[in-house]
Formats: structure tokens, sequence, C-alpha cells
């Protein structure tokens, strides 16, 4: 066969190279696992050691804030020995610059001024706004209080060392600064960025230190034996160790935010939609509309699928195994991020783990559990109005992550090249995204490639 005449696929162009390796997460979890069996174990070691503390599993919150330590820095040295992540132009850094380049105290201290100012200002907003301090969110406030004074002292060593070798040290920060004592040369744009990256980061991480606790006690403190004992509770108690997986790496995410690690927040989310899609699923905007508000209510006379197949071990675990296998590819959706994972951002692209597959794993994952574990459609009451009701109000849901993911894609495409390429890659070759692009593509009569993202 004549070259020329070669079938067209074969020409196609490679998925691109995603910025994070997927042993980054590995590690992570490595590490938190291993964490987790010291914690477990901990009466056995105590007594072998001959410590002087309590003989119980440790699995209250401290142990669980040093679980983010134990998955953190495991990744944090691969990324920096192993990947060589300091290393990327994407860092903004070169750090032959620190031979040649003498030290600007004023640009620095410009810079850690606009940073105090805007810890200064998130502080104030804990403070207002009521929810930070009631349930789960009062750990999360002190743990940040503890932290706020190491932070703001170390801040002023990293800031000078940083900028010794940052390409450009006027980053957003200076800019907001320089804003705060009328220093010319800032610019507008600069400042919403920053204030768009730090606002993400003060809301988000407040949250998930405040269920770091639950999700890493309700694994440390499990009777394995009576827990493997039924189908059911294997199954509950694997969801859990899947929720723990997402929500450590995902707070870990949120705090190294760390430009020598290449996971610095590249740019928020620009669009007004994409903000209110991702924050009406979280607390406090989601308690009034699908909490006690119950403006969008799927699970009213609802007891869910264990209700439903009570009796039944076999199907009980079968269904079990297909609920455990949705958690986890939402799990995996987040840990192959390694230290980049976090809501409304760009901080690189990923392409492999479960996004070799589809372009939004944990919303597929994640919509899907909700209707096997929901079944909204079978209520105890038998009224058809009611199954009616709750499915219509669980496709609402889908729908708010369906515009989610629409924002989030038109941000990535917006910044990336890399995102363009992976996006149309996806189109013609994604296990669950090409023919799902093609139904799209068919029913709105558009090209596959302008079809609607999944």
């Amino acid at each position: 066969m004549d070259t020329a005449e070669a079938p067209s696929h074969a020409a196609r162009p490679p998925r691109p190279e995603s910025d994070v390796s997927s042993f980054v997460g590995l590690v992570g979890l490595a590490g938190l696992f291993a964490w987790v069996a010291v914690s477990r174990n901990f009466a056995a070691i105590a007594d072998y050691f001959d410590l002087a503390m309590p003989r119980e599993p440790m699995s209250g919150p401290h142990s669980a804030l040093v679980a983010l330590f134990a998955a953190a820095v495991p990744m944090a040295l691969w990324s920096v020995l192993v990947d060589k992540v300091h290393l990327r132009p994407s860092t903004g850094i070169d750090w032959s610059l620190r031979r040649t380049r003498p030290p600007d105290r004023g640009t620095s201290m410009v810079k850690l001024l606009g940073l105090w100012a805007t810890w200064a200002v998130i502080a104030a907003l804990y403070c207002l706004c009521r929810w930070y301090w009631d349930g789960n969110y009062v750990f999360a406030i002190k743990v940040l209080t503890w932290a706020a004074l190491p932070l703001v002292v170390l801040s002023v060593p990293y800031v000078l060392w940083l900028d010794r070798v940052m390409v450009n040290p006027r980053d957003h920060a200076w800019h907001f600064g320089a804003l705060i004592l009328g220093r010319p040369g800032w610019d507008p744009e600069q400042i919403k960025k920053h204030w768009r990256t730090w606002i993400i980061k003060g809301f988000y991480t407040a949250f998930m230190i405040s269920i770091v606790p639950f999700a890493f006690a309700t694994v440390v403190s499990a009777d394995l034996a009576q827990t493997f004992s039924q189908p059911a509770s294997a199954t509950l108690f694997l969801i859990e160790v899947m929720f723990m997986m997402d929500v450590i790496i995902g707070t870990v995410g949120y705090i190294m935010t760390v430009r020598p690690l290449d996971a610095h927040i590249r740019s928020g989310n620009p669009f007004l939609g994409g903000w209110i899609a991702a924050l009406i699923c979280y607390p406090p905007m989601v308690w009034g509309i699908m909490g006690n508000a119950q403006f969008v209510n799927y699970q009213q006379n609802t007891p869910e699928w264990l209700y439903w197949m009570q009796g039944n071990d076999p199907l009980i675990a079968v269904w079990g195994t297909l609920l455990v296998g949705l958690t986890f590819f939402y799990a995996w959706a987040t840990f192959v991020f390694g230290l980049r994972f976090s809501n409304l951002t760009y901080r690189g692209v990923i392409t492999n783990g479960p996004y070799r597959w589809t372009r939004h794993p944990a919303y597929v994952s994640k919509n899907l559990f909700w209707w096997f574990a929901t079944l909204p459609f079978l209520v105890t009451t038998g009224s058809p109005v009611e199954m009616i009701r709750n499915s219509f109000f669980l496709l609402v849901v889908n729908g708010i992550y369906y515009w989610r993911a629409r924002t989030e894609e038109a941000h990535l495409l917006r910044e990336d090249a890399k995102y363009r390429a992976y996006y149309d890659y996806m189109a013609e070759n994604g296990l669950i995204t090409a023919p799902l692009t093609r139904l799209f593509a068919w029913v709105r009569h558009l090209r596959p490639v302008t079809a609607a993202p999944v």
C-alpha cells in the first residue's frame, strides 16, 4: 500500500503527556496507608515499646492531621527527586538567577504586604461567616488559627528566597501589595487573578480540613473482622476508605499550592457560571438548596439500596461491588492529581489515570453512584408522583455537574494548548467520551469535536 493511502487513523496524534506522573498519587497513598496502619495498631506498638500512652487506635483529629503530612511528604519528595518538577519552565523559576540576581527587598516586602493583607481579609471572612463556627468547621478554624503565626513567620524567608529565582517576582501578590501602598505599576487584572486564587483556596481549604477527621476516624476505628463478616458492612467500609483517600489527597492539594513543586495555582476560573455551579455543591449553599430547604430533594421516602436488598446477600455483594467500583473511580480521579487537586483552578493538565477514558471521571462516577445508591425511583410510599419527583431532581443535580464540567472546560481550553489537544484527542479516542461525543453530535447535528464534554 502506498504511504499516502495509509488509513488516516495511523496519523492520529497521541494522547498528550500528563503534567503529573501516575506515581505521585500512588506514593501519597502509600504514605497515607502506612500511617493508617500505625494508627490502627498503635495499641500494640505502645505495648511493644512500653510507651506511656493510651492503648488504643489513634483515630483522633490530630492523628488525622498527621495523615496529611504522611501523604504530602512522599508526593513532594517524588515530585522533586524523581520527576524533577522544580526544573520545569512552568514553575516560573530559573534557579541560575540566584547566582547573578541581587536581592530586591523592596519587591519582596510589597509582596509580603499583599500576602498578609490577603490572609487578614480571609481571616475576617471566617469570623463574619457564622457557618465556620458550627459543626465540623470548628475544628478547621482551630487548625487554621494554630497555623496562622507560623505561616506569617515562615512566609518571610520563603518569599525572600523565592524572589531571588523567580523569572518575574512581581506576581499577583505584589500587585495587590502595590495597590495597598499606592505604588505605580499594579494591574487590575492581576489583582482579580490574585483574589480568584485566594478565595478558592480560603473557601475550599477550610471545608476540606473540616471533613478530614471524620473520614480518617471511620477507617482507623473500624472492627475489620466484624466489618467483613457481611457484604453490606464491607461495602460501606470500603466506600469510607475511598472517601478517606479522596479527602486526604484532595486536602493536601489545597495546602501544597507552592511554586517550586510546580503545584501553584496558575489561574482561577474566570467565569461566573463556573463559580456558581461549583459553590452550590458545597456548604453553606448546598444546605439551602439540597439540605433543610430541600429545593432540590431527590431522597424523599427513599431508604436507599440496602433497604430494598436486605436479606439477599448475593445481590448485596454484587451491587456493593458496583458501588465500591464507582467510588474507587471517583477517588482515583482525585489522587491521580497528586499535589495539584483543587476546584475551579488551572494547575496543569491531567491526561492519565481515569482521565484516559473520560474528561470528567469524578463527575461521571459520582452521578452514577447517586443513581445506583439512592434508587430514587423506588419509594416506600409507592407513590408514582414521588418516584417522578425524586428522579427529576436527581436529574437536576446531574445537570448542575454537567454545567460544572462545561465551565471547567471553558476555563482550561482558554488557558492551555495542551488541554485543547487533550480535549480533541478524547473526543476521538476516549473510551467513554468518544461515543458520547458522537451521540451528542448526532442529536445536535454538530461535528464531534464541538459536542458536549463528558
